[in-house]
């Protein structure tokens, strides 16, 4: 009897989010992210309890991640290097870089997707913001990030890749990545919700996508079908970034595709939250 009332309770609030108009259902949505911005400190606060979580009972914590990728860097980078005839000194800096951007990217990808879900006891059980979630996950990978960098600022030290100027346009690829992150966070959290299966999907496209882009092979080495890359939005998000790091900066052609699928990214994800922002929890 319960289970029939439960389940008939969630068909009213469904039909009646269903019966909201377009303009209801956008100024909810506007105020979800406003109230979730205004809890930012809550979205920290779980962002590192994540961490803590995550690596109790270690005495390195996160650093076992810093090491894993010193060390995976150091042997692909002499092996690479001797494989496709490059310098080290080339090499090293810009694999070390590449990595730990790259692992940033997929792990947002992947985690994203569990966003909602992996909060199922919070949301069914407190009234709260679904952007406080995309903040802690974004908290929580930057978290990691930080961790990552120190084998960044090794492999430059080593070959004395010392900050210049251009590292400064690096801040509007950075703010391009943190709005990506939280429209993909709400996008993915949301529809993984609703069918399950979609991260496997999105963990073997993140796997292909790792081959078919600039990562462990530069891009010069594609020769003249290096004019295709821009095409990849893969290499757009990272080169924004990656370039003015090197002391190169992105192409005008680089920045119009980061632009482009930022733009679709964003329109499609904000499209979806404001539809069915409403019925995540019954998802859930």
């Amino acid at each position: 009897m319960s289970n029939t009332v439960t389940l008939a309770a969630k068909g009213a609030v469904l039909d009646l989010h269903a019966a909201m108009s377009i303009g209801t259902r956008l100024r909810l949505a506007v105020e979800d992210v406003k109230a979730g911005l205004r809890l930012w400190r809550l979205a920290w606060a779980l962002g590192w309890l994540d961490i803590r979580l995550r690596y109790r009972g270690s005495m390195l914590g996160p650093f076992w991640l810093t090491i894993s990728t010193g060390v995976m860097v150091a042997a692909l980078g002499v092996l690479y290097a001797t494989l496709f005839h490059m310098d080290v000194h080339d090499y090293l800096p810009f694999l070390a870089l590449s990595q730990v951007l790259w692992a940033f990217l997929a792990s947002m990808v992947s985690e994203s997707c569990g966003a909602f879900t992996e909060a199922e006891a919070v949301v069914r059980s407190v009234r709260m913001p679904f952007f406080v979630f995309a903040l802690r996950t974004l908290i929580r990978n930057v978290m990691v990030l930080g961790h990552n960098i120190l084998v960044i600022v090794v492999v430059f030290v080593v070959f004395s890749q010392w900050p210049s100027w251009n590292w400064l346009m690096i801040m509007p690829g950075l703010l391009v990545w943190i709005v990506d992150a939280l429209l993909l966070t709400l996008l993915l959290g949301a529809f993984c919700a609703r069918f399950r299966d979609i991260l496997p999907i999105v963990n073997s496209v993140m796997q292909i996508a790792f081959f078919v882009t600039p990562v462990i092979w530069k891009p010069e080495q594609l020769g003249k079908a290096a004019s295709t890359l821009p095409f990849n939005p893969f290499y757009d998000l990272i080169e924004i970034v990656r370039g003015p790091l090197l002391g190169q900066n992105a192409s005008a052609a680089t920045w119009i595709g980061a632009g482009v699928y930022s733009l679709a990214l964003c329109s499609i994800a904000w499209a979806f939250f404001v539809r069915a922002r409403g019925r995540i929890t019954f998802w859930i």
